[in-house]
């Protein structure tokens, strides 16, 4: 029996997936499920890069702007709701197609991989959010690094929520990340044909850098100063890109200029470990960023109709 059909647009941040899924999915009677771990988000709109309902052009989109931040929302949310999204669009007898740039969200369904739901030790995570507050995160990513090496190497030194889940699973269940991500994976439902933009490196870092004083200049100061004023809990989504920069200048901990410099900064590094962890997807279709859309809706038309 043939498997559903599944287009996934892949890629780094500032490559200009929203726009080509958007055109692809007027061609093709598609509908678009987010993959994105910060447009999940309600209330975070300018930091994530959210798509406007103008920009959506009259396509629908799933799993964007439906949770609040301060609720804690897996892997495993996340592939049980993109799952569900598929199955209504394929009951519509439309074309999923999925989109974003959150490699842990992706691996998920294309390997059809079962995040088990590990039981929150708030007691342990309170012990290494203290730690990491008095030490800084430093020795905490060494003692990641010796426990799941391979978990490691795709996160960044200073990506807390991710360098704390790997020391948290490990000890609830004496199993490394990567060891249980192995165990779980499953036959494959879909058949996913995924793409992923590239794009020449220095102009992928000048449209990150245009697109973070955008950002600033559509309010994303204020956009922080709403969400710490609505959540009176400091929200786990808080740790995203952009927003923990910009609470750190709020807080007095960097001037306006070295807030946008780093933000700029860390921006690139994430685009360049997106690159990476794509890389390692062995049936993937690379397409050029910054050749016409028209032509990159033809490359993925026509090799989605080759069987």
């Amino acid at each position: 029996m043939n498997k559903p059909k599944i287009i996934v647009i892949c890629g780094p941040t500032a490559s200009g997936k929203t726009s080509l899924s958007i055109e692809l999915a007027k061609k093709i009677n598609g509908e678009i499920v987010s993959c994105d771990s910060m447009q999940i988000y309600k209330d975070m709109n300018i930091g994530s890069a959210k798509p406007t309902k103008e920009e959506m052009q009259g396509i629908k989109h799933y799993l964007v702007d439906c949770v609040v931040p301060d609720r804690r929302y897996s892997v495993s949310d996340y592939k049980k709701d993109a799952i569900n999204a598929i199955e209504e669009i394929i009951s519509k007898r439309k074309t999923p197609i999925i989109v974003g740039g959150t490699g842990l969200y992706l691996n998920s369904l294309i390997y059809n991989i079962e995040y088990g739901e590990i039981e929150n030790d708030l007691e342990y995570r309170n012990k290494l959010e203290k730690y990491a507050e008095e030490n800084g995160l430093e020795l905490l990513y060494k003692e990641a690094e010796k426990i799941d090496p391979d978990a490691t190497k795709k996160i960044s030194n200073n990506d807390k929520k991710r360098i704390l889940r790997v020391l948290e699973i490990y000890h609830a269940t004496g199993k490394t990340k990567t060891e249980l991500e192995r165990n779980s994976r499953k036959d494959v439902p879909y058949d996913y044909k995924i793409f992923g933009i590239t794009m020449d490196r220095e102009k992928l870092y000048e449209r990150i850098n245009k697109r973070v004083d955008i950002m600033i200049e559509a309010g994303l100061i204020d956009e922080v100063k709403n969400i710490i004023s609505k959540y009176q809990d400091m929200p786990t989504a808080m740790q995203g890109l952009g927003y923990k920069e910009v609470k750190e200048y709020l807080d007095g901990h960097l001037a306006k200029e070295e807030m946008i410099d780093k933000i700029k900064m860390e921006t690139r590094r994430y685009a360049k470990r997106q690159l990476t962890w794509f890389k390692r997807i062995d049936n993937i279709i690379w397409i050029d960023g910054l050749k016409n859309t028209e032509d990159n809706i033809k490359i993925i038309m026509e090799e989605c109709s080759e069987q």
